[in-house]
């Protein structure tokens, strides 16, 4: 099986970090690189909008998913990708998922983090075995994780909980574990 479209959830803000920035293109590129289709919010902004002209620029074949709410304030160039209008967040959310083979994770405030807890509850309740994983540049994952640590050790969550994602630092391994995550499937 090939990997065909990859869903990426990330923050609609470049964060304080350049090499958020720098990693977000390169996420893109190495899409585009692959011929994998990036499914994103559809936003021009952020490291959103870095993926996404990253991996446009590349060539990348690209799936748009927006809420009706947020045309006006996420997205501007509407030639770029193929686009999904939704009625919500949740519709947003489902419509990507359904249209990928794997889910990567770049830093991100809140929604990311629902985006990654939708999608791992998801895979632990075994609704889905796709690849989740999470570009943890640079330690921007480091609380995240050992929250879930502490999740598990607080008796919360199955050990099992982390056999359902990966935390990879750059996207030379990002590339290397979505190709092996396919493979094995």
């Amino acid at each position: 099986m090939s990997l065909r479209s990859v869903c990426v959830f990330c923050g609609s803000r470049a964060g304080r970090n350049p090499a958020h920035v720098i990693a977000a293109r390169e996420t893109g590129e190495m899409l585009a690189r692959n011929g994998w289709r990036l499914v994103f919010g559809a936003g021009d902004v952020g490291l959103m909008g870095e993926v996404a002209k990253a991996a446009g620029a590349a060539g990348a074949p690209m799936l748009g998913v927006i809420p009706v709410h947020l045309l006006g304030r996420e997205r501007t160039d509407r030639d770029r990708a193929a686009l999904v209008v939704t009625e919500d967040m949740h519709e947003r959310k489902k419509v990507m998922f359904m249209n990928s083979d794997a889910v990567v994770v770049l830093p991100g405030g809140a929604g990311s983090l629902d985006e990654f807890f939708e999608v791992l509850t998801w895979a632990q309740i075994g609704l889905h075995r796709k690849p989740i994983l999470l570009l943890d540049v640079q330690g921007y994952w480091e609380p995240l994780l050992g929250l879930i640590d502490h999740v598990i050790a607080e008796g919360f969550a199955d050990t099992s909980l982390k056999g359902h994602f990966r935390a990879v630092s750059d996207v030379t391994a990002l590339e290397a574990e979505l190709t092996l995550a396919l493979e094995q499937s």
